[in-house]
């Protein structure tokens, strides 16, 4: 307990995780996109990792990693951090621990950002009319049921893919930046309202939105019905 409370207390963004944990890595993700940079502590490197495992669980992480603590406090695990990002509260903490310190070079457009999260599926599912830009997005959406546009280095594309993979779902997966078209398709789906435009995620070949609506329909438990005609029949 003594070493994970001095870990805890020695940055102001804290992240307890496992090489091989996929939440970890998309939790970390979501910190570098906010733009702190977190200690990390990987459980299964350190000697004294499965007393910390204990110690965190005996802290109320559960599971014991990703265990996030800001300002030395614990704030949870992935739910929890996901959650406090959906409702806007993430941000304003690690600004105030310190975990960001340039916060004007990082500042997002809060007006976007907050119409991002409060819009709702029905306003911003954008069903696609057939035109010289849209055709390649119009038949990947219609020849698949879930698919992701993506950027090979967007670290959130990465972990809605892994929210999806998670709940049973391989979604087709499209690195616009690896297209000859990626610059039309890119223009494309900015044109449909996605700010930016990756991650873009449509199912039954309509748009969702980006990382925030994902995440909010995944925490209403809306996420899951939408998903289901494309899970593995048991």
């Amino acid at each position: 307990m003594e070493k994970v409370t001095d870990l805890a207390s020695k940055k102001a963004a804290v992240i307890f995780t496992k090489s091989s944990c996929c939440m970890c890595h998309s939790i970390k993700a979501l910190f570098y996109e906010l733009g702190a940079s977190p200690a990390i502590h990987e459980l299964d490197k350190d000697s004294s990792g499965r007393e910390m495992e204990w110690a965190l669980q005996h802290l109320g992480c559960s599971p014991s990693v990703p265990a996030v603590f800001i300002g030395g406090r614990c704030v949870g695990s992935a739910k929890d951090v996901i959650s406090l990002h959906v409702n806007g509260s993430l941000k304003q903490k690690l600004i105030e621990a310190g975990a960001i310190w340039f916060y004007t070079l990082f500042k997002c457009d809060q007006n976007i950002e907050l119409q991002l999260v409060q819009r709702s599926v029905e306003q911003s599912g954008i069903y696609l009319r057939k035109n010289l830009d849209m055709d390649k997005i119009t038949r990947m959406i219609s020849e698949n049921g879930v698919v992701i546009f993506s950027k090979s280095t967007c670290c959130l594309s990465y972990a809605v893919n892994i929210l999806f993979q998670g709940l049973g779902v391989t979604p087709l997966v499209h690195e616009i930046d690896q297209d000859p078209d990626g610059r039309e398709m890119e223009n494309a789906l900015l044109r449909m309202g996605c700010n930016g435009p990756v991650p873009a995620v449509f199912i039954s070949g309509r748009l969702m939105g980006s990382t925030h609506e994902v995440m909010s329909l995944h925490l209403k438990g809306s996420l899951t019905p939408l998903l289901k005609p494309y899970q593995p029949v048991a």
